[in-house]
């Protein structure tokens, strides 16, 4: 589609396909599933394996996993950012300019895993 409306004509069918796969997963929801629900005796409770849930339901988690899986998740995602480095580092021009914005970027990788390391939040107990 060509033209100042063209963009927005596409812009529209798309939300009009989305509009429409989204009432059609609705519907098919409402046609498809039974009319009345079979109601088991511990269809009701917190957990439906069968087995009944002994003690309360609410269970204190430690601060600790929570750092560690932020630490990995960090970590990781910049590692990923090692990628693209190694890609631009090939072309002309690149060589000195990307190999210290890498030694500052692994500089500030290496420093935040210092801080955590000397804050003892790596030790597991």
């Amino acid at each position: 589609m060509d033209g100042y409306l063209g963009s927005y004509a596409t812009l529209g069918l798309v939300i009009g396909a989305g509009v429409l796969v989204f009432v059609g997963a609705f519907s098919a929801n409402r046609l498809l599933r039974p009319g009345h629900p079979a109601s088991p005796p511990g269809k009701f409770i917190a957990y439906e394996s069968g087995i009944d849930p002994v003690g309360g339901d609410w269970a204190q988690v430690q601060i600790r996993y929570y750092v560690y899986a932020y630490l990995y998740v960090l970590f990781a995602v910049e590692a990923v950012f090692l990628f693209p480095w190694a890609v631009v580092y090939d072309l002309p021009g690149f060589g000195t300019t990307t190999v210290i914005e890498m030694a500052i970027f692994v500089a500030v990788l290496a420093l935040g895993i210092l801080y955590a390391w000397r804050k003892k939040i790596l030790t597991w107990t």
